[in-house]
């Protein structure tokens, strides 16, 4: 019985990745956002469960994968779809192209094919044991969840914005599956040698999260990509 536990909460994490989806094309972002965090957390309990009861298995790595492809790549993607059909476009795009702001939504469905790609990179990857190669998808879905839940009437005030998405959709794409290594919050102790990046980014997020509500999210992992490039530069 105890084999199946780790699988069945997987399966949670895929089912709110589904309900995230919907939601999404529902034009109800928070909600999807909502069942995002969701399936993190059902991600995060999976994986500790297998190891508590000692049943990891290759399936239940292969089907981890695939319930996050959905949860962290097709309802993030989701998210931004809509929210590119709402928003206006500059004139000058739509004179010459009149179809282009119909199609171009589409396009941030790209940014699941990325993580998926970023995700099967991640199970062969034996790097990535205590640090991760690329921007993890659970921050990547946090990081658009949050800030087209909070920012989303701010977005919708210029039409240029909506050019900055899709350079942003970009961007994100390309560092979910960049060779750039990324810390991880996992501490072997407590003490501050060894864990000062960690202790840094965790005490910094606190005033980010006191003054901008759920859209702190998406500065967060924007303020980790940052923190992780210059502790890379350092390194170096």
């Amino acid at each position: 019985m105890k084999r199946h536990i780790p699988n069945t909460i997987t399966c949670c994490n895929l089912v709110s990745g589904c309900i995230a989806v919907t939601f999404a094309l529902m034009g109800n972002p928070y909600l999807a956002l909502l069942w995002i965090i969701m399936g993190a957390v059902f991600d995060f309990f999976d994986g500790m469960s297998a190891r508590l009861l000692g049943v990891s298995s290759p399936i239940g790595k292969e089907l981890d994968s695939l319930a996050d492809v959905v949860t962290f790549g097709v309802a993030p993607s989701a998210i931004v779809y809509y929210e590119l059909g709402v928003m206006d476009w500059p004139a000058v795009l739509t004179t010459c192209c009149p179809a282009f702001p119909t199609y171009i939504p589409y396009f941030a469905f790209v940014m699941a094919a990325f993580s998926a790609l970023r995700l099967a990179k991640f199970n062969l990857d034996e790097r990535q044991t205590t640090s991760f190669i690329g921007l993890p998808t659970p921050a990547n879905a946090l990081f658009w969840g949050s800030l087209i839940v909070g920012g989303g009437s701010w977005l919708e005030s210029s039409a240029w914005c909506s050019v900055g998405i899709l350079l942003m959709l970009c961007v994100s794409s390309w560092l979910l599956v960049a060779e750039l290594p990324m810390f991880a919050l996992k501490f072997k102790h407590w003490g501050w040698k060894g864990n000062e990046v960690k202790y840094i980014f965790v005490l910094s997020c606190i005033p980010l999260l006191l003054f901008f509500g759920i859209t702190a999210f998406a500065f967060i992992i924007a303020w980790y990509v940052v923190l992780s490039v210059v502790v890379n530069f350092t390194n170096r």
